[in-house]
């Protein structure tokens, strides 16, 4: 199973935006599907984004659909989660993981990236 490190998170007003990072190793970390999930405080972990392995395709939440944008870079073993717009509401642990097709985590999850978005 591919290893995961997310990075990218941080504090953020209310409309900014944020680009995460998700580093895998492994090696099938380029051939799987891959996703982005987030937990807020309270609420269970949620799927937010997914992309393909050849990045052909995407899926994403209703809630983050036309603000967040996923991307990968298979030469860098590197997934993308581009942030737009945030709300208060987007306040959460961004987790990436390998996904079966679109939306169930598949792998073991990282340690996450904090993302909060202050009003």
């Amino acid at each position: 199973q591919a290893q995961l490190v997310e990075s990218g998170g941080g504090l953020v007003q209310a409309g900014g935006s944020l680009r995460l990072s998700c580093a895998a190793s492994g090696r099938t970390a380029s051939t799987s599907h891959m996703g982005w999930f987030r937990q807020a405080p309270g609420k269970e972990r949620e799927f937010v984004a997914a992309i393909t392995w050849s990045g052909g395709s995407t899926f994403y939440a209703d809630s983050v659909k036309g603000r967040f944008t996923i991307s990968r870079d298979n030469a860098k073993n590197t997934v993308y989660l581009q942030m737009k717009s945030l709300k208060p509401e987007d306040t959460a642990v961004y987790y990436c993981n390998s996904v079966r097709w679109p939306n169930v985590p598949a792998g073991s999850w990282g340690q996450g990236t904090l993302v909060t978005v202050s009003s």
